[in-house]
């Protein structure tokens, strides 16, 4: 199924609660991610609150969902943009976290609430929220 098939313009995924301290819930966004982009939807994460040290490098690395699982969140990650998913970090969540700009992975975006809040109004768009 592409994504001509299909009536929607993309997906939008906000980590909220999908931290590093938690990494139990971390696999599922990036699979949802993963699934959407290889139907050829577009698909946009943003990272806000404390999800945003996951965009920092070797964070991610270190993380995995279960102890019985040999992917780590980073090659979740990693599935989900080789597959065409764009990263956005909130401008606000990277100043409560103590992060700059500069500091993560490559190909990181800065897009917040104003960004997020225009996918989520647009009808042709869907949003999950983790």
């Amino acid at each position: 199924m592409s994504f001509a098939e299909h009536s929607v313009a993309g997906v939008a995924i906000l980590l909220w609660a999908a931290d590093a301290s938690v990494p139990e819930r971390l696999a599922t966004p990036f699979f949802h991610a993963a699934a959407a982009a290889a139907m050829d939807v577009p698909v946009e994460i943003y990272f806000s609150a404390a999800s945003v040290r996951l965009l920092l490098p070797g964070v991610a690395a270190g993380l995995r969902a279960s102890p019985r699982v040999d992917k780590t969140i980073a090659d979740n990650l990693r599935e989900a943009t080789a597959l065409g998913a764009q990263l956005f970090a909130c401008s606000d969540a990277l100043h409560a976290q103590g992060i700059e700009a500069a500091q993560l992975m490559p190909g990181v975006q800065r897009g917040g609430a104003v960004q997020f809040m225009a996918r989520a109004i647009d009808r042709d768009w869907r949003v999950l929220v983790f």
